[in-house]
């Protein structure tokens, strides 16, 4: 495994939590707040813990909590797997 992706989160957040019919994913999310995506902090914590799940990188509810972005949630994920050397 190279990294941890934006498209990597798509499809976790399509196959996990699900997605408001709403919001296009397939657009630039990046820096758009879950709350804006239909996605409060139990949907975030599910994110993490499939994440964590699939990818087998430790993540804390915390930090995980605090990424307000999908782009600030795969940075995150990419820190992670960094120090868990992947």
């Amino acid at each position: 495994m190279s990294g941890f992706t934006l498209d990597d989160l798509r499809t976790v957040m399509r196959e996990c939590v699900g997605v408001d019919e709403s919001v296009d994913l397939a657009g630039d999310i990046g820096d758009v707040a879950f709350a804006e995506l239909g996605y409060d902090s139990l949907a975030v914590l599910e994110l993490a813990s499939q994440v964590q799940r699939t990818w087998g990188v430790p993540l804390t509810d915390t930090p995980a909590l605090e990424a307000r972005t999908p782009g600030a949630f795969v940075a995150y994920v990419n820190d992670n797997l960094t120090e868990a050397g992947r």
